[in-house]
This record gives C-alpha cells, structure tokens and sequence, in this order.
C-alpha cells in the first residue's frame, strides 16, 4: 500500500450532461503528442473526477430542458438544450436530491433493501405515488412548517442577536428552495390541483370525498339553552386575518414580495395561490366560482398527467445512469473510510470516443504507464450495450390495443466495445459491460430461460488478446417492475347538487404508467469490486485481512466470500432454480449476480451477491469455462510493483525482487498467505526465467497450481549475470 495506495479508479464510458464538459474537449488535439502534462491531468479531475454521489450531481447537474409547444399545446421535454430557442423560454430541470421522481426512486430502493422483500410481494403502489400532486404537497407542508417555526423564532429575537442572524440564514435558504419553482409553471400546478380540491371539499368528510353547502360558524349555546353552530359574523373573520402589530414582517407580505421581486412574468392567480400554499390564513370561505374551479381543477389535473407522462418517458434514460452512479458508490459500504472508490465520468459517447480513440490512449498513457499511481485507472464501465432480439411475428390486423414499438435507446454497439477493449488492453484497463436494460434482462429472464443468450452475444469477443479485460456483467437490476410502474394522479372532479366530489368512475381516474425502471448490472459489478479493493472496507466482513495490501487477490468466489461481502441491493426473486445454476457453474461465465436465499453465521442473507466473477479469458484449468478476474487483476499489480521496484524492469533489480533474501517483495508476499487480501495466498506462487537474448523476462504466478503468464521487457543496465 505503500507503492501503490489506491487499486479502484474506474473510469465511466457514458454521457451524462452534454452541457458540461468532456474527456475529448479537455484533451483536445494530440497530434505528435505521446502523454498529457500534469496541469491537464488535473484539469481533467477537477472537472471529471468525483469520489462521491453528491459531488457526481455538483459536478455534472444532470438536467432536462423545457419548452411548452402552443400548436399543441403541449409541454416538451429534451435532455440536450434546445437550439434555436430563446434562453427565456427554456426551463431547466435539475435531477438531483429534490427532484420528486429522483426522490421516489431513492425511497424505493431504501425501503426494499431494509425489508428485504422479494419483487413480487413488495408494495411498489405504496411509494410511487410520491410524485403524485398529493405527496408533492405534503413535501411542501413540511418546508411551510419548517418555514413557520423559523420566522416564529426570528421575531422573538432581538435586531443584531447572532443567533436571529443565524436563523436567518435558514430561512433565506428556506425562501430560497421554496421560490426555486416560482418561474415553473409545471412545478406550480399540483399546488393548484391541491389548492382547489382543498378549498372545494373543505366541507367533504374523509372517506367519501364529497362536500357539503358550507359556512364557517361558531359553536354556542342559544338563549332557551340549546347547542348549536351560527355563522361567523364577518367582521369577526376580519378580526381573525389581524397579526401582532409588534411583528415587523408578516409572512404573507414576504412571500407576495419574494414573488413579485424573482418572477419574470407574475401573475396575480399565481401569487394568490403562492401565498396560500406557503402562508394559509385562517379558514374563511370565501365566495367561489365552483363551476369555474372545478373546469379548471380537472384542466390542470389532465395537463399535469400528460405532462408527468412526457417527462418520466424523456428523464428516465437519464435518471437510470444517475442511480447507477448512485449504486456504484454504494456499495462501498464500510464504516471507515479508506481507499475510497472515485469515478472519471467522460461524459461522451462512446461511439464518439472510439472516433478519437487518440484522445484517449493519450489520457491512458500518462496515468497508467508510470510510476506515479495516484491517477491509475484499473476498471471500466460500459454501459448500454445493444440487446437486438427477434422481431415479432407480423400481425395483419391489431384486434386488441399491444405494446406500442419502443423507441431505440441510444446502445452502444459490439464493435465499438471490442475497439475500446484493443485500447483497455494496452494499459491493462479491466471492462465491466452490460446490456441494454428492459425485461430480457432481468433475474426473472435469467432465472427462466439461462444465459445461453448472454454468451452468443459475448462469442465475438473470446478467444481475442483482450478477452481477460472484458468483463460481462449480468442480471441488469430492477428498481421497478414494468406491470407494476403505474402512477395514480389523481381523480376528475365532478359538480354534483350538494357541491362537488371527486369522480369514481374507473375512466376518471387518471394514471400513467413508468414502464419500469433499471440499473444495468456493471455499475454494481465494478462498484463492488472496486470496494473490496479497500483493506478497511474488507476488515468489516473478515477477521484475517491485512492492511499492508489492497484487495486484488480477494477472491470474491471463493468460501463464503460472497455472504459476507455483499451487494448493497435487496433480492428481487427467489433465486435460480438448480437446474440454471448448474450450468452457470458448468460454463464459469461472467459476473452473474445471485438472489438465492443463504444464510451466514445463522443469519439470513437478504442481499443480493455474487455468484460468479469471471471474464471472457478462457480457463486453462478445465477449458471449458472462463477465468477469474482477480487473475488478471493480481498480474496486473505485480507487473506495477516490479516495475516500481525495479526501476522500470533493469536486470539486476528483478533478480533481487525475486530472490529468496526474507527482505525480497517475494519473499514477503510468500511469509503472509494467511489473510483473504494476501498477494499469494495457499497454492500460490510465483517464478521467473530470464530470456537473455530477447532481453525478456517470463514471469509465471501459479493460482492454487493454474499458471499466467506475465511478460516485461528487461532493461541492461550492466552485463547479465546468471542467477
């Protein structure tokens, strides 16, 4: 660790923020160029680089991009910004922590992972009405309490006290959160669809959402004794709307100020409506156009649900990368921190990248070919491969409404994969890939029809030079079923004789469908692996690990490595049947996940782990399956460290790094076999032979008696002399 301290650099072949900047802008041309300086190296993390999820969202602000269509009038909704158009007509969309839909899918995954429930018994309804207009609401009630307290508080104090000036910096920041949707029509309208409901069916009781006539009255008793309610005298109303005259500021005023002062385009419905979400008055009925209301109630519910609906189907391409960030920082789950894992986030495509694949073999030649590894890349991340599966049968006619034709994501092609594998190769870079998310692969696709498919699609990359750097990653993780990713907004009101009523005819309920949302598999394959890489993080699940070496040699297959050293994902089946598993064991192929039940130290493992961690190496042990990916992963570490120590391979260095003085690197790796992260563990060794003519040195490391070869090219300082 002392050589190198940091094993878990991954680099992400996605685009996130076409806004935002990019490997091939930063390095820009490369002609006649062989490294980039260390003024470019650090430009390019300061801007690319991030070793947490909420510095991802600070430095790339995921967004969506808005603009409302009047020949339609329709809402647009576009992930690259709109050319063409005035910057004053575009609305920008963060996806972050406050984002509604976002915030669901957090409290989704949250949620399952604590109960550890099974796909098909988990309550998915309960918690995707979260963006419905009701739960954005009860959002907004909690930010108007806290809003309440705060100002409550600051009138209390005194002008100049620290801590009134302490509060009030909250509650600007307050203001500020609540006003961030002042300018956003969209963001206004479930305080509209709320707002009306709640004034027209102030007087509904809460089980049958019908209102009454309704006047605000008081409780008395009459002259002869009886007890009844009269209505409230107005001037006794008025005298409820009167404040503390010694209040400096009334709230009501600070937010009609607040919204005059940011809004470009105010309006007075607006306002009034800001005004009573933020700061209700007293109950006063006020007269009201029902008629008009309840027009504009089921106006703005229909809108508000197509709207919705555009926007799920546009964001959720994004927003299935951001949880894949997400989720590959989460599974660094250890309780002190370490050798922290951190993403390099390209932000380009990669069939972009691959046109400049220059650009980035001159990125990978400065921070892999040296004996500086602070900004070493040893994994990948290649999302989106194409999953082409076969057409349906042609129908002549359609009897019954079936799937519309999905529209084509935006794949990455085989080709370009096995292109940036050639490049990867050179600098040693293993590639976690996997396909396409949709229902052909999932655990459920898995579990009932095998990964036969998964390893046709992969043949073309086997048996090649670089076959041990591609990683298949698989199954593709659900966050939320396809049949079960429907969305109540809400119901169509309905004037009736005694008032109004929400509709309870099944046509008037309105509903739109997420048609399912997923995380590909290799976010959580490198996101593991790149977390056991850290002694720390390895000491929380075992006893007997050793903080002088990172986790390049933890086999994560072997015992119950993988019960203990699990995912951070909540099982989604019941597991494989034997039949499935049997194969999976008979071909050795890929980093398959699994959500088998298990148990470990008597306890039931509720997790999602690892079944198989193999590449598409082929296995020199049975020649039938494929190789584990710490194999290269160890090969690669020891030809760093001899390069290290050798001072780029010379002679004489080598044979002391491999002789049998109790001080040799090699000596020490074969003292400590005991630990689950030792270099050489029991079966191991490692030996070498000098070609003396080709100035090459062969270096075999045996893993429990399988050898792999290593190669480097020895430098002559002085004449040879024979060991």
């Amino acid at each position: 660790m002392e050589i190198i301290y940091q094993t878990n650099r991954t680099m992400l072949f996605e685009e996130i923020n076409p806004e935002k900047l990019d490997l091939l802008t930063l390095v820009g041309d490369v002609k006649g160029i062989d490294s980039l300086s260390d003024d470019k190296i650090k430009e390019i993390n300061e801007s690319l680089l991030v070793k947490s999820f909420d510095d991802f969202l600070i430095k790339f602000s995921p967004t969506v991009y808005s603009f409302y269509n009047a020949a339609n009038q329709k809402v647009v909704y576009t992930l690259r910004k709109p050319e063409g158009i005035s910057e004053e007509l575009i609305s920008e969309i963060k996806i972050d922590q406050n984002n509604d839909f976002l915030k669901m899918l957090f409290t989704l995954i949250d949620t399952k992972r604590s109960q550890g429930i099974a796909n098909v018994d988990f309550k998915f309804e309960n918690l995707l009405d979260m963006i419905s207009p009701k739960k954005v609401m009860e959002d907004i009630r909690q930010v108007r309490k806290e809003i309440h307290y705060l100002h409550d508080e600051y009138e209390k104090l005194d002008e100049g006290d620290p801590k009134r000036l302490d509060i009030g910096d909250k509650l600007n920041m307050k203001f500020e959160e609540a006003s961030q949707n002042y300018n956003n029509v969209m963001a206004m309208l479930p305080l509209a669809i709320e707002d009306i409901k709640t004034r027209l069916l102030l007087g509904a009781s809460q089980n049958n959402d019908e209102s009454e006539a309704l006047q605000i009255g008081v409780l008395s008793i009459g002259d002869d004794g009886e007890l009844k309610i009269i209505e409230a005298p107005k001037e006794e109303s008025k005298e409820l709307l009167v404040l503390d005259e010694n209040s400096q500021m009334r709230l009501e005023a600070v937010f009609e100020e607040d919204y005059e002062a940011i809004t470009e385009t105010p309006s007075a419905y607006v306002k009034d409506l800001v005004v009573r979400t933020f700061s209700p008055l007293p109950a006063v009925r006020n007269e009201v156009d029902v008629e008009l209301e309840v027009q504009n109630y089921n106006t703005y519910l229909e809108f508000y649900k197509n709207a919705k609906d555009d926007f799920v189907k546009t964001v959720k391409p994004l927003v299935e990368k951001i949880l894949g960030v997400k989720l590959f920082f989460d599974q660094y789950e250890t309780k002190n921190r370490g050798m922290q894992p951190s993403l390099l986030v390209l932000n380009t495509r990669l069939d972009m990248l691959i046109k400049n694949s220059n650009r980035l073999e001159a990125y990978l030649n400065t921070v892999n070919t040296k004996n500086d590894f602070t900004d070493t890349v040893w994994f990948g991340i290649v999302p989106m491969i194409e999953w082409e599966t076969n057409g349906k049968a042609p129908i002549r006619r359609l009897r019954f409404q079936g799937n519309e034709a999905a529209v084509k994501k935006d794949s990455n092609r085989m080709e370009s994969l096995s292109t940036l594998l050639e490049i990867a190769k050179n600098y040693r870079v293993q590639l976690f890939f996997s396909f396409e998310s949709g229902e052909e692969t999932t655990f459920n696709s898995v579990a009932t029809t095998g990964i036969d498919r998964f390893i046709e699609k992969c043949a073309v990359l086997q048996r090649k030079e670089y076959s041990e750097f591609a990683i298949p990653c698989l199954p593709n993780f659900t966050i939320i079923p396809k049949d079960k990713s429907g969305v109540i907004i809400d119901s169509r009101m309905q004037q009736t004789e005694n008032g109004v009523q929400l509709s309870k005819d099944k046509e008037d309920i309105l509903k739109l469908w997420i048609e399912g949302v997923y995380v590909e598999a290799a976010y959580i394959a490198a996101g593991i692996v790149a977390a056991y890489q850290c002694p720390q993080y390895l000491k929380d699940k075992f006893r007997n690990v050793t903080r002088e070496y990172p986790g390049v040699r933890f086999d994560i297959e072997a015992e119950d490595h993988n019960l203990h050293a699990t995912t951070t994902m909540a099982k989604e089946i019941s597991g494989f049947t034997n039949s499935i598993k049997d194969a999976i064991n008979q071909k050795s192929f890929g980093f398959i996940f699994s959500s088998d039940n298990a148990q470990v130290d008597k306890k039931d493992v509720t997790r999602i782990t690892v079944y198989k961690a193999r590449s598409l190496a082929a296995s020199i042990d049975d020649g039938v399956g494929f190789d584990s990916i710490y194999k290269t992963l160890v090969s690669t570490y020891i030809e760093r460290v001899l390069r290290f120590q050798t001072s780029d391979f010379k002679y004489d260095n080598i044979v002391k790094f491999f002789s049998n003085n109790p001080s040799s690197q090699k000596s020490k790796w074969l003292k400590s076999k005991e630990y689950v992260n030792s270099i050489l563990q029991d079966g191991d060794d490692i030996s070498y032979t000098i070609d003396e003519r080709n100035n090459l040195c062969q270096i075999d490391i045996a893993f429990n008696g399988n050898v792999k070869n290593l190669e480097v090219t020895i430098t002559k300082a002085t004449s040879a002399v024979k060991s």
